[in-house]
């Protein structure tokens, strides 16, 4: 192992670690090796180590039991949705895996806000959905989108519905740059969204099912040929 820069050690440890353990180096269910030598090896020191190890434990990576080692948690087994963004970040094919579930979670959403919307809320959808139209460039039209959705969401009145919106958004938000085909015109992506808003304002809930999945398919497929 190369010894770090002394730059942003623990940074650039823990960042190295992470890959390490997503990546396979340490599998799930093995232990580190012992601290001293693992720090030696990285050219660090075991109070760098440490506060590594400890982001990566708050990450749900790592699990450390005292007096007995680090293991590498089985994140996949036993993990939860909080892994996403950082999951997505080191490997973009999961970004298909996500697409899947908001596909699915959203023509759900769009049905229950059909049938469950109040005035109110219908008046902050149109609202919501005019802001799409306004917004200045395509990162803004893009989280302008993202506030319909998550206004669709809590139109439910189902919490958890609410949060698994945002799951899915803070999933592939960080790297939304490489996802931003469909919002590069406006008036295109406003147009693209009206269906859902309007059938969900007129309650129709088998309407606001078909026209969230059509949305969902088309936008999905846009930034899908981007980000290939």
């Amino acid at each position: 192992m190369e010894a770090l820069p002394r730059e942003t050690i623990v940074d650039v440890l823990e960042d190295r670690l992470r890959t390490d353990i997503l990546d396979g180096r340490h599998p799930a269910g093995s232990y580190l090796p012992p601290e001293r030598q693992l720090a030696d090896g990285y050219g660090v020191t075991r109070t760098t180590l440490k506060h590594a190890f400890g982001r990566l434990v708050q990450a749900g990576l790592l699990e450390t039991r005292h007096g007995v080692g680090t293991r590498v948690r089985d994140y996949a087994r036993l993990g939860g949705a909080d892994l996403l963004p950082m999951l997505v970040r080191h490997d973009a094919k999961w970004v298909h895996e996500i697409f899947e579930v908001r596909r699915g979670v959203g023509t759900l959403i769009a049905g229950r806000a059909a049938a469950r919307a109040t005035r109110r809320q219908h008046a902050e959808l149109r609202t919501l959905l005019t802001a799409v139209r306004e917004a200045e460039d395509a990162d803004a039209v893009q989280l302008a989108d993202v506030e319909v959705h998550r206004a669709l969401a809590r139109a439910t009145g189902n919490r958890v519905y609410v949060l698994l919106t945002n799951t899915l958004f803070n999933a592939y938000l960080p790297v939304r740059s490489l996802l931003n085909g469909p919002f590069t015109d406006p008036e295109t992506a406003h147009d693209r969204l009206a269906p859902v808003v309007a059938a969900v304002t007129a309650g129709d809930t088998g309407q606001a099912h078909a026209a969230a999945e059509a949305y969902l398919r088309a936008t999905e497929r846009i930034m899908l040929d981007g980000l290939a």
